[in-house]
């Protein structure tokens, strides 16, 4: 972490109510009781800025801020959490009295003077708000219906929404160190009506976005192939047919479609899962989970990836974890309460909502690892079954890891060419023993194109899938169509 990064956030989040070192020593002087494993503040400020387009019309445009500090003690499994909308030192020693409240008054301990903790930035410490005029912002907008009713006279509706989010953080600990990240977030989505001439409808959307400003968008011109991605999608869907029922081998398409992996198999990898003994995983260390084919990491380290931290939110560096390598399970995903109860070091996936939330294990960028096989050959190995490209919602187990997803986009595979699309599939199964039905990987991974949100216990954080090309030889697809 760069030096300046430290004095940028201490002057945006503490010098206008002029706090300053000695005050954040007098709320930890508060919190270190005896009975206190571990203390942190964690300060943030965070500006939203939202375009909607509907209808041809750009009908809102939204400018929000939100600016606060969270005071958490940890004692053995219990954690006091307090927070105040409010940074100034009234405010702060409240919140330091009322988090500390679950342990009993005893003697003061001592905390260790100021350490600046230094970690390689992952992406520009710019504000994505100041990068474009708000009339080339709403220009982009209209760019995209624009493409996306020229591309096909079915079109009938377009939505599009353009974000831009600058947030910074500032983080001490009890240990004495502190740490900062300056985090620009940009996404772009856009969603599309068809309409056939039986008055038939289809909708799709498509979009993406990363940790850079808004340029991204123009530099690559993504916005055109957004809206034509989306209006593609929509009008297959029109022609589709109805998806067979039964159980069959399913192709699952690079990129988006491991979102599949990050809810069936990511999540029962989370420290607090493990450590409560309520994941399918728990107890399987260092035994072989998956086919030998599949290794499968967590990676926060990438550069201007949507999922991606310098630090995460305890003021750890994020890292590159590995979970399954050629099958066999090899770590998990920690926060520091989690790490500490378990014995373990913090894997830096400790992550929050905002200020007003307490940290927990969270996934970054999770993804598979390529393998040799080709894609073509993939499908060629095929005789009857599902290619599945993208995927719309779904639900999971985390106890079991069984789950149901529906395939926004997918295809029949028939003698081992790509067919006719179908509606209506749905993917259902056990994340741990689909892993083992793998028996081809592609050399092509993909990542997403930046769209991903995660929700656990009502908190939501930008995340990051991938995979390559897979073939998982047997499972259940649910449709309409039966044999």
């Amino acid at each position: 972490m760069h030096q300046n990064t430290i004095q940028l956030a201490a002057e945006h989040l503490l010098a206008p109510t002029g706090l300053i070192d000695t005050n954040i020593q007098q709320v930890f002087s508060k919190l270190m009781q005896p009975k206190v494993d571990y203390a942190d503040l964690y300060f943030q400020s965070l500006t939203l800025e939202s375009w909607y387009l509907d209808d041809g019309i750009v009908k809102e445009g939204s400018y929000d801020c939100d600016k606060g500090v969270g005071v958490r003690v940890n004692s053995g499994e219990k954690t006091g959490f307090a927070y105040s909308d409010e940074i100034i030192l009234p405010a702060l020693m409240e919140a330091g009295r009322a988090a500390a409240s679950i342990i009993k008054q005893g003697q003061e301990r001592s905390v260790k003077a100021w350490q600046h903790k230094q970690v390689p930035l992952l992406y520009p410490a710019t504000n994505p708000i100041e990068s474009m005029q708000s009339k080339d912002k709403v220009a982009l907008l209209y760019l995209a219906d624009k493409v996306a009713r020229e591309a096909d006279s079915r079109v009938k509706q377009v939505s599009a929404n353009l974000v831009a989010v600058y947030e910074t953080v500032l983080i001490f600990d009890h240990e004495g160190r502190q740490s900062a990240d300056i985090r620009p977030l940009v996404r772009f989505n856009i969603s599309v009506i068809v309409e056939d001439q039986h008055g038939r409808r289809e909708k799709a959307s498509e979009g993406g976005g990363s940790r850079g400003d808004l340029t991204y968008f123009v530099e690559q011109n993504l916005i055109e192939a957004y809206a034509k991605s989306a209006v593609k999608q929509a009008v297959l869907n029109l022609e589709a047919i109805e998806a067979p029922a039964g159980m069959m081998p399913v192709i699952l398409g690079p990129g988006w479609p491991g979102v599949l992996l990050h809810e069936a198999i990511g999540h029962g990898m989370e420290g607090d899962f493990i450590r409560k003994k309520t994941s399918a995983f728990t107890d399987m260390l260092g035994k072989k989970v998956a086919s030998s084919k599949c290794t499968i990491v967590d990676d926060g380290t990438l550069r201007n990836r949507r999922g991606s931290l310098s630090i995460d939110d305890e003021g750890e560096q994020s890292q590159c974890t590995t979970l399954i390598k050629n099958g066999i399970l090899k770590g998990f995903m920690y926060d520091k309460l989690n790490a500490r109860l378990m014995g373990v070091k913090p894997t830096g996936n400790g992550r929050r909502e905002s200020y007003a939330h307490v940290p927990m294990p969270r996934m970054t960028n999770t993804y598979m690892l390529p393998g040799d096989d080709l894609p073509e050959d993939i499908i060629k190995s095929v005789d009857r079954g599902i290619y599945a490209v993208n995927f719309g919602g779904g639900q999971v187990d985390i106890t079991s890891g069984k789950f149901v997803f529906s395939a926004s986009e997918a295809y029949l595979i028939e003698n081992g060419k790509i067919t006719a699309p179908v509606k209506g599939a749905t993917l259902i199964g056990s994340g741990p023993e689909v892993l083992k039905k793998v028996s081809m990987v592609g050399n092509d991974l993909a990542l997403d194109s930046g769209v991903g949100v995660c929700g656990k216990d009502g908190q939501s954080v930008p995340v990051g899938v991938g995979q390559p090309t897979l073939k998982v030889d047997e499972l259940v697809v649910g449709g309409t169509q039966h044999d």
